[in-house]
């Protein structure tokens, strides 16, 4: 009987453990989010940290902004769902999605994002239109960037240039903030990127638009976007989608928030929406 009640006791013993255990891990649950490193890391931090705040209070547990070294890492991370969200451009979006084999779910994007645009900007007086990079040097920003490569390049080749048998050299600066730098110093004629990260330095007085200026301003397209892995749970999808459209400029929140990732508001997206820039890729050869 003694037996009995002791196997009982430990039993019962072991249960509470497991359960106290359980209980611990999900108070210990860690949401991880990261974004393409496409400004400086200091940059980025600045512009996750209340994003990151207010979505702890909007899904009750811990986040973390987790940075990578580059594009690809980022792409990586989510397909291998070592991170659970990540702020991608429309091209890194593409190759997480083949990669995992159609398995990224798009959740929304900024209302900018529908109709975005690229700058090509010079220190070069004789540069006033794309006819007039041949035979210059040229910077792009990361290889896998949609806003910093892929789309100029798209366009150039449209316009029958063809960045690597018509300029006299090809950079790629990893970000955008990186690529104004090197037009500014004069390590190339002219330059590619994102037109808000453009817009930003004129309005900060980073950069002096009158030795630095835009000759060329591409047709929209649609980019960046916050996507997560399909086997996420479809109830934290819709939290965290609920939590975006949420955001409001009329609360101190929600407009240093927008402000900080450089959104008028947050809307819903989809999948579709980037089969121009899957098609933009394989047309100019950067998606196999």
């Amino acid at each position: 009987m003694i037996s009995v009640f002791r196997s009982n006791a430990f039993r019962a013993l072991a249960a509470c453990a497991v359960l106290a255990f359980a209980g611990a891990a999900q108070a210990q649950q860690v949401f991880r989010m990261t974004a393409i490193p496409d400004e400086s890391p200091t940059e980025l931090a600045r512009k996750a940290a209340p994003l990151v705040k207010y979505l702890e209070g909007r899904l009750g547990m811990k986040v973390e902004f987790t940075p990578v070294t580059d594009y690809a890492a980022s792409v990586e991370a989510l397909v291998n769902k070592q991170i659970d969200m990540a702020w991608f451009g429309g091209f890194t979006f593409v190759q997480a999605n083949v990669r995992s084999g159609g398995k990224m779910i798009p959740l929304v994007q900024r209302e900018e994002d529908e109709k975005f645009r690229s700058v090509f900007i010079t220190s070069d007086a004789g540069i006033k239109s794309l006819a007039d990079l041949k035979g210059k040097t040229f910077s792009f920003g990361s290889q896998s960037s949609t806003s910093g490569h892929l789309m100029p390049r798209s366009f150039l080749l449209d316009a029958r240039i063809d960045p690597d048998k018509d300029f006299r050299r090809v950079a790629y600066s990893g970000a955008h903030d990186a690529t104004i730098a090197a037009v500014a110093a004069g390590k190339v004629d002219a330059g590619a990127l994102n037109i808000s990260v453009w817009d930003k330095f004129v309005a900060d007085k980073k950069v002096d638009p009158s030795k630095v200026r835009v000759f060329f301003t591409t047709p929209t397209y649609y980019d960046y976007n916050w996507t997560v892995h399909a086997d996420m749970p479809a109830a934290l999808r819709e939290k965290l989608r609920k939590a975006f459209l949420d955001l409001n400029p009329n609360t101190p929140e929600g407009k240093e928030i927008l402000a900080l990732q450089r959104a008028t508001r947050f809307v819903p997206t989809r999948a579709e929406n980037y089969k121009g820039i899957e098609a933009a890729a394989r047309s100019a050869g950067l998606l196999k």
